[in-house]
C-alpha cells in the first residue's frame, strides 16, 4: 500500500459508505451474492453494525474506505473476543497486501482494548478461507457451523 492507511470504527451514520464496498465485494466473484433489495441489505447491515456491542472498523487508504470488518464484542469464559461478521476489501485493492495490513491494525486495536481473540467463520475453498489461513487463523477442529432452511409459506 502506497497510500497512508488508517482504521476508524464506523457507526451507523457511515452505512451508505459500507453498502457501497459491501456490494463491491460481495455482489461479484466469488460470492455472486444478490443484494438487489437494498432494504434487505440495509436491515442485514444496521443488525451488525447498530447494536451494543457492535464493533465495526473501517480501513481507509488516502481517505478512501477500502476495506470493512463488521461484527461484535462477546464476552466469554476465555476472555473478551471480537466476532467478525463481515470482513472484506475493495476489489481494486485486493492481492496488494491490503487485507493482511487491516488485519494487523485489527489486532493492535484489539489488544490496546484488552480483546483477547478473534472468531470468524468463511467459506472453505474460496480465496477468504486461504486468506485466513496464510494469517495465521486456525480451523476449530471441535466445531461445526450448522444452518437449516425453514420454509415460509
Amino acid at each position: 500500500m502506497d497510500r497512508p492507511c488508517s482504521i476508524r470504527e464506523l457507526k451507523i451514520s457511515d452505512i451508505e459508505l459500507i453498502k457501497n464496498l459491501f456490494i463491491d465485494v460481495f455482489t461479484h466473484e466469488p460470492w455472486n451474492d444478490d443484494w438487489s433489495d437494498q432494504d434487505q441489505l440495509r436491515h442485514y447491515l444496521e443488525d451488525i453494525i447498530d447494536n451494543k456491542n457492535s464493533l465495526s472498523i473501517g480501513f481507509f487508504s488516502g481517505g478512501e474506505l477500502v476495506g470493512i470488518s463488521l461484527g461484535s464484542i462477546i464476552h466469554w469464559f476465555s476472555g473478551t473476543e471480537y466476532y467478525i461478521r463481515e470482513y472484506c476489501i475493495r476489489r481494486t485493492h485486493q492481492h496488494q497486501g491490503a487485507g493482511t495490513l487491516f488485519l494487523h491494525l485489527i489486532e493492535d486495536y484489539l489488544r490496546s482494548n484488552a480483546i483477547a481473540s478473534i472468531l470468524l467463520s468463511t467459506d472453505v475453498g474460496t480465496p477468504a478461507h486461504d486468506f485466513y489461513v496464510k494469517n495465521d487463523f486456525r480451523e476449530v477442529s471441535r466445531a461445526r457451523f450448522f444452518h437449516k432452511d425453514i420454509h415460509v409459506e
